[in-house]
């Protein structure tokens, strides 16, 4: 059976975002790129990592990781990214609101599942193919999915900043065993790749 992986950028004190997101700050209010300037300024050096994050027959967000809208759905919103989203496959964005599955440019297609991680991660397998699913965000995806054991292989990319507030990886995480696989730092960031123990 295929993996399911997770990679995710995280401050020193485990914030992947700050508090507030919105439009104006997808991010999160006091961010201003300092999480992900290892992937702009420095994409040759992490390129191996920068290619980690979109190598994957499927893959699974949460509504706040594909807009900032909450409540009924704005049908004109499309995503961050533009016309052509980088994961060039089947995306299955969890929500509680319906919506119809969206088709972009270069193989992305958005799928709006209302019930539940369980049933996005089984038809992501399914559309995966027998590839890898990897799970991109946002924490409380993130931290949903470690909680109920579904996520096997964990990377973080860990930047020497600290927050203080936002959005905390393994928020209601208890009695989580990670077994390191590999480790490599450059300039900007440090990347940790972990077996979950289950």
């Amino acid at each position: 059976m295929s993996a399911v992986t997770c990679g995710i950028t995280v401050s020193l004190d485990g914030f992947v975002a700050g508090p507030n997101q919105s439009l104006e700050n997808p991010f999160g209010e006091g961010v201003d790129g300092r999480l992900h300037r290892w992937m702009f300024e420095q994409p040759e050096v992490n390129a191996v990592e920068i290619d980690a994050l979109s190598s994957a027959g499927a893959f699974i967000m949460g509504r706040n990781m594909f807009g900032p809208g909450r409540g009924a759905w704005d049908e004109t919103w499309q995503g961050w990214w533009g016309d052509n989203p980088p994961y060039h496959a089947p995306v299955f964005v969890l929500t509680h609101h319906p919506r119809t599955s969206l088709t972009m440019h270069g193989g992305t297609t958005f799928t709006f599942v209302t019930d539940g991680v369980e049933s996005a991660l089984a038809q992501a397998r399914a559309a995966a193919g027998g590839e890898n699913v990897c799970i991109v965000g946002g924490a409380a995806t993130i931290n949903q999915c470690l909680a109920a054991g579904l996520i096997d292989e964990l990377r973080l990319h860990i930047v020497p900043v600290t927050l203080g507030a936002g959005e905390r990886l393994f928020e209601g995480v208890d009695d989580l065993t990670l077994e390191p696989l590999d480790a490599r730092s450059t300039e900007l960031v440090t990347h940790m790749k972990y077996r979950v123990i289950r």
